[in-house]
C-alpha cells in the first residue's frame, strides 16, 4: 500500500500498472490530468493479511486547488506469482 501511494506521489504510472490485477486495472491512469491532486499524508487504519489475500484500510490526504481534502478506503490485494496486486477497493464515507 506504501508502494502505490508513493508511486501516486511520484506519478509513475507504469509501476502503479504493474501492481493492478489485470481484471480491474484501468486502461489508462491519466495521472497527469488537471487538477492534478498533491498528495500530503497516508494513514494506515488496519492491515489484515490471510494467506494470499489481504486488506489494508487507510486515509490519504491529498489538496486540489488548495483545499484540502482525503480519500478513505479499504483496498483488497492478492498475492499472484509472489507479487502483491492491488484488486479493488471499497471507499468510506468522508
Amino acid at each position: 500500500m506504501r508502494s502505490r501511494y508513493a508511486a501516486y506521489v511520484l506519478g509513475l504510472e507504469d509501476y502503479l500498472a504493474e501492481t493492478w490485477a489485470p481484471e480491474t486495472r484501468p486502461a489508462t491512469l491519466d495521472l497527469e490530468e488537471a487538477p492534478k491532486p498533491k498528495w500530503i499524508g497516508l494513514e494506515i487504519r488496519s492491515a489484515r493479511e490471510d494467506g494470499d489475500t489481504a486488506t489494508v484500510e487507510f486515509v490519504a490526504r491529498y489538496r486540489v486547488g488548495g483545499r484540502a481534502q482525503r480519500l478513505h478506503e479499504t483496498s483488497r490485494f492478492e498475492r499472484r506469482d509472489g507479487c502483491w496486486l492491488y484488486v479493488d477497493g471499497t471507499l468510506h464515507d468522508a
